[in-house]
């Protein structure tokens, strides 16, 4: 008996496993999209052992101070490197994963419909934005050390009134406290774990005792602790701070009530669905905005009234939805506030209570077995289907802005980033026309006018580029992005002086900016200032260590000053990385042939002249290493 329970159960996960599949197959087609760069093809802290050690002992050395997530995208870029698959599969894998715990955490508490419930989370189309989207593996992994941390907690000590202190097993107290902790390390959201077991904990006891809240306060703190950090960063090193930033805690106020019930519209109604929604006008002045807050108390009121009579079951589902969204209903700062008050992503955690919710419903509606499959069926096959449309959203980025476009033209940020796929692609006037429409919806918006820069500098005009980089710092002093294009232009247009003092304050601002290091160090030597354009490659090859160009430079300013015995490691160096760099097999021959070493130097120029024929100067040098031997 026991053994076909085992069974039942595991046939029942690899179903659950199955349809997660099978719903987000074209997500395993999809490529990297936006903010993808800062997470994994453009982070340098993915490439070496010495950027596993920053991930989690620097904050600032990636986007954000998860080690946890950038862990699991360091390994797998050691697996698979830039193969978008991969990291598809790892989402959609953790998903299914995540379905599973929800289903045997939801059993735990004897909810009913407890796997109806598991697989509509899997596939429900609010959750295709924290799936299909590689940068939210902070939302899947965080959710899998969650849930696994609730299932732990839940073998600590019963959720059930006749089993309190005497079922405490201590063994699952520390399991689920590492647990939480990894949850914390891989997104602070999941902070709210400990208010939610108490919040369970009343909902099947009615009460909540010292007992109770004794083995949770390292918990608390450790979310307190985590969570602090994670805004410090957001502040300091994302940039959520300013006047799009500066709200009154009235307003906050409406933010949070509008947000609650719009997650709920989204869960109960998945449709019209965007990557970026339209940005609420907050004004406390208009008193139908306060209906929404006022709404929400009144409903909780309500139902705690009702529940003598429906049980503590609904209420509990709707604070732990309010209590999980907290973080992301606007009292506390994130740097996505600037573009949408409201993100699918943001309800990932919190719409497990609604969706439990609804299928215990359904279930207790639905009394007859046979309806019971039918009606579960239906929903199932439905949401699956309005899933998969959306994952085709994530294919690629120009599919992702253009729907969001569609669905919300006065998104200047889509705008934006539309006009730098464009760019890239050469359609120079469709990419300025994208910029020009975004500054046209939101005039003090200083991305656009970099991105004009750019465009401008493409097309040999440096001096209206410098202006619009100084309209960019203008606006917004502190990105270093605008600083470093503005210092490149100025080179090219000979004004070498202003050029590296835009360098110096670029690396001064953000000193792990290695194309920052390197550029400045190149202008440097230009000058003849060989010493100080050593410290620049330096600095730019200890952030960026797989540069092959900067160990070259760093040896070549070495060899300028005569320090023949430092530059030849360099020259090496560059060559373990890139062994068909001809210029480093050059040098390296220069040098090896100035301290005597003729062989070596003839096999070095021998293979530079292999991989540039066309080289005077590497045949002259070649000829004389060959008559001097």
């Amino acid at each position: 008996m026991n053994k076909t329970w085992k069974e039942q159960r595991l046939a029942a996960a690899g179903v659950i496993i199955l349809i997660t599949l099978l719903t987000y197959a074209s997500a395993l087609r999809g490529g990297f999209i936006w903010d993808d760069d800062a997470h994994v093809t453009d982070c340098q802290a993915l490439r070496t052992l010495h950027g596993l050690a920053r991930i989690w002992t620097e904050p600032g050395a990636v986007q954000q101070y998860y080690p946890l997530v950038y862990t699991t995208f360091w390994v797998q870029f050691h697996l698979w490197q830039l193969n978008p698959f991969g990291y598809h599969l790892v989402n959609v894998l953790l998903q299914a994963m995540n379905a599973i715990l929800l289903w045997l955490v939801l059993k735990q508490l004897r909810v009913r419909g407890a796997w109806l419930a598991a697989v509509i989370f899997a596939i429900h189309p609010v959750e295709v934005e924290s799936v299909a989207w590689i940068t939210e593996l902070k939302n899947v992994l965080s959710a899998t050390f969650y849930l696994s941390a609730l299932l732990a907690y839940g073998r600590f000590r019963s959720w059930e009134p006749e089993e309190t202190d005497e079922a405490s097993l201590w063994g699952f107290y520390g399991v689920a406290l590492g647990l939480f902790v990894c949850a914390l390390l891989s997104k602070t959201v999941t902070c709210t774990l400990p208010a939610a077991i108490l919040l369970l904990v009343w909902w099947k006891r009615g009460r909540i005792g010292g007992r109770d809240v004794g083995p949770l306060v390292p918990f608390f703190l450790s979310g307190a602790g985590l969570g602090l950090v994670t805004a410090w960063t957001e502040k300091k090193f994302i940039g959520a701070d300013g006047m799009e930033w500066a709200f009154t805690f009235s307003e906050r106020l409406l933010i949070a009530g509008r947000a609650l019930w719009f997650y709920a519209a989204k869960v109960v109604w998945p449709e019209n669905l965007i990557f970026v929604y339209p940005h609420w006008k907050i004004d406390s002045g208009q008193w139908w905005q306060w209906m929404f807050p006022l709404s929400a108390v009144v409903v909780a009121v309500v139902l705690y009234r009702g529940s003598a009579r429906i049980g503590r079951g609904p209420l509990a589902a709707m604070l732990f939805f309010a209590g999980t969204l907290g973080p992301a209903l606007g009292f506390v700062n994130v740097f996505p506030m600037r573009y949408a008050f409201v993100a699918d992503h943001f309800q990932y955690l919190a719409s497990m209570g609604l969706i439990a919710a609804m299928a215990a419903g359904v279930m207790t509606i639905l009394q007859h077995p046979r309806m019971r499959i039918i009606g579960g069926a239906a929903i199932v096959v439905s949401l699956s289907m309005l899933t998969c449309q959306r994952t085709w959203v994530y294919q690629n980025a120009e599919t992702l802005w253009r729907d969001t476009l569609a669905k919300n033209p006065d998104c200047w940020m889509a705008h934006n980033n539309l006009g730098v796929l464009l760019a890239a692609r050469g359609d120079v006037q469709a990419a300025r026309g994208e910029y020009e429409e975004a500054l046209r919806i939101k005039p003090d918006f200083y991305n656009p006018h970099n991105n004009l820069g750019n465009l401008l500098r493409r097309e040999g005009e440096n001096e209206k580029a410098v202006a619009e980089y100084r309209q960019t710092l203008r606006m917004e002093p502190r990105y270093v992005i605008a600083r470093y294009n503005m210092a490149i232009a100025l080179n090219e247009l000979g004004r070498v002086q202003e050029a590296m003092a835009q360098y110096h304050l670029a690396v001064e601002m953000k000193p792990d900016y290695a194309d920052a290091h390197y550029n400045f160090g190149i202008t440097l030597g230009k000058q003849g200032r060989f010493a100080e354009a050593c410290e620049q490659f330096a600095q730019a090859a200890h952030y960026q260590p797989e540069s092959a160009k900067t160990q070259y430079n760093w040896g070549f300013a070495l060899a300028k000053q005569g320090e023949i015995d430092g530059a030849i490691p360099h020259f090496r160096a560059a060559l373990r990385l890139d062994d068909e760099f001809a210029a480093a097999h050059y040098s390296l021959g220069v040098a090896l042939l100035q301290r005597g070493q003729r062989a070596d130097a003839i096999r070095e120029l021998a293979r530079a002249l292999e991989l540039e024929p066309t080289s005077h100067a590497v045949q002259s040098a070649l000829d004389a290493a060959r008559k001097g031997a």
